[in-house]
């Protein structure tokens, strides 16, 4: 599987009182990258009968971004259970690889852990 690519300007809104951009910032730009690498696979998830929220992270902060700065979001996903999905992702100004993550997203529906649907599974496979 590939790595899906979404790039994002820093502004103003996502750095600290020195300009770098704040730790919790990383992971609305993450979110964003799982979102829009779903939308290119043709997964609408306001569309879906089940949701996905994120299980467990473990992040690594290498270098700081920031305003200004034109970041990548890579991410792929790396393994798929039954109800869960593995990505990995990283944030990258150029080449500069500035922060790794391992995400591990449930799929839920009605509050319970639910099987990743056949037609899901493929396209994320794709």
């Amino acid at each position: 599987m590939s790595a899906h690519e979404f790039c994002i300007r820093v502004y103003y809104e996502d750095t600290d009182f020195s300009g770098v951009v704040y730790h919790a910032s990383y992971l609305r730009f993450m979110e964003r990258g799982r979102t829009e690498m779903l939308r290119a696979r043709g997964i609408e998830q306001a569309n879906l009968t089940f949701g996905f929220a994120v299980r467990a992270m473990q992040i690594d902060y290498l270098k700081p971004a920031r305003m200004d700065d034109l970041l990548t979001i890579k991410t792929k996903v790396s393994k798929m259970g039954g109800a869960s999905l593995d990505m990995e992702q990283r944030v990258v100004r150029g080449e500069e690889v500035l922060v790794t993550a391992s995400v591990r997203i449930a799929c839920l529906a009605e509050g319970k852990a639910a099987r990743l649907p056949a037609e899901i599974r493929a396209r994320l496979e794709a």
